[in-house]
């Protein structure tokens, strides 16, 4: 799969106006390029799907950016949208009972803060729905909060947008990769803080503690479409040396390019590098981190660590008791278990500034939520209409 630029799919098709509320205008978004449906592979799932109108179920707020793929979506499909006090979870149960939505064939949740008032996707939501439905399309990289396997055993593609985040997180964790080498919450602080003796004292000891990125060993936790990208800007951008660790095999074509090394397992990855980025997604069903008390202390002394996968992943305590012993010189996180809630610990470390904390931004631009809405809607009509879905992630469960 192509990787992204700005927006998940390549640029062709012009697009018509659409009557939708919630945008600025007409339906071409200079950010928003589409993908012809009829450049999509045949699917075995085209003999289910006559040519016809099918019935999707919206659920979040209306489509903001792309009100041309909209309007073609909605010739297409009969949009049902379910008003918000509908979507709370017993409500919503109830209304799937009731078949008020009747036999519809997909679900399209096009944006991340809103569609997921019923909850977690678990069997009490996913047994309720109508044998029809064929593809369930979200926002967000993440799936963690939906039962992927079962929704396969039903018959169900889901489908993630990660590729539309891809760069947005990308260049976060650069920032943050460079936080963990220069301090940057300290020297940020300290000049915010008005104090004069603070300034004068990050200004002069923030050197003995701060390094140039070059040469040193980044390693990757995950090389997939995020993994690369990080690794991309690493390499060419600051000639860092590339290390990964991954469960898939990666191909030569990418690995050749960055010069990667790659690791037999997590702890000879977390052993060999200078700072470990996670980005790989949470594992559905999954009840354990994967960066525990155990891998961490498998680091080398003074390494660094990154997060702008899932918080689930990690054991914070962990990296504070890390912290604490110098074992970890200083990390960075965007995620954390129990968001909107952070470590008390952490944030102490985040004074002194060996902590980078932020709010779950890394995906969050503009850009990303545009690729949202326009890779939900092509996956949707993708798989209705026949084709192979772009962004599936739960195919090995697909009966």
């Amino acid at each position: 799969m192509a990787e992204p630029t700005n927006t998940p799919v390549p640029a062709s098709t012009p697009r018509s106006s659409s009557p939708v509320g919630g945008g600025s205008g007409g339906g071409h978004h200079p950010n928003a390029p589409i993908i012809p449906i009829t450049s999509l592979p045949h699917s075995p799932l085209a003999a289910a799907f006559a040519p016809s109108r099918r019935r999707v179920l919206h659920i979040g707020d209306p489509v903001k950016y792309n009100l041309g793929t909209y309007a073609q979506f909605s010739a297409q499909c009969e949009i049902i949208r379910p008003e918000a006090h509908e979507r709370e979870r017993t409500a919503f149960l109830q209304a799937l009972r009731e078949k008020r939505w009747g036999d519809f064939h997909a679900i399209f949740r096009p944006f991340w803060g809103t569609g997921g008032e019923m909850g977690r996707w678990d069997a009490e939501l996913i047994n309720a729905l109508p044998s029809t439905v064929k593809v369930f399309a979200s926002a967000g990289a993440g799936f963690d909060w939906a039962d992927t396997k079962l929704l396969g055993e039903r018959g169900i593609v889901y489908c993630n947008s990660g590729l539309a985040a891809a760069e947005a997180v990308a260049d976060f964790a650069i920032a943050m990769i460079i936080s963990t080498f220069r301090l940057l919450p300290w020297c940020i602080s300290a000049a915010s803080s008005g104090d004069t003796v603070e300034f004068q004292d990050c200004h002069e000891n923030a050197t003995i503690k701060s390094h140039n990125l070059r040469g040193h060993k980044v390693g990757l936790i995950g090389l997939g479409r995020i993994g690369q990208q990080i690794a991309k800007r690493c390499r060419f951008g600051f000639g860092m040396d590339i290390w990964y660790y991954d469960v898939a095999e990666m191909p030569k074509s990418v690995t050749e390019s960055l010069e990667a090394k790659t690791c037999a397992s997590l702890e000879e990855l977390v052993g060999s590098v200078d700072v470990a980025i996670l980005c790989a997604p949470a594992i559905p069903g999954a009840t354990s981190a994967l960066i525990t008390a155990r891998e961490l202390g498998c680091f080398r002394d003074g390494a660094r660590f990154v997060n702008v996968a899932r918080g689930s992943l990690v054991d914070e305590e962990a990296v504070a008791n890390a912290l604490d012993s110098g074992k970890l010189s200083s990390v960075a996180l965007d995620v954390h278990p129990r968001e909107p809630s952070i470590s008390d610990r952490l944030r102490e470390h985040a004074k002194t500034g060996r902590a980078m904390l932020t709010c779950h931004n890394a995906g969050g631009t503009v850009e990303t939520h545009i690729g949202f809405e326009e890779l939900s809607m092509r996956n949707v009509m993708a798989v209705l209409g026949g084709q192979m879905a772009i962004t599936p992630v739960n195919m090995q469960y697909l009966r």
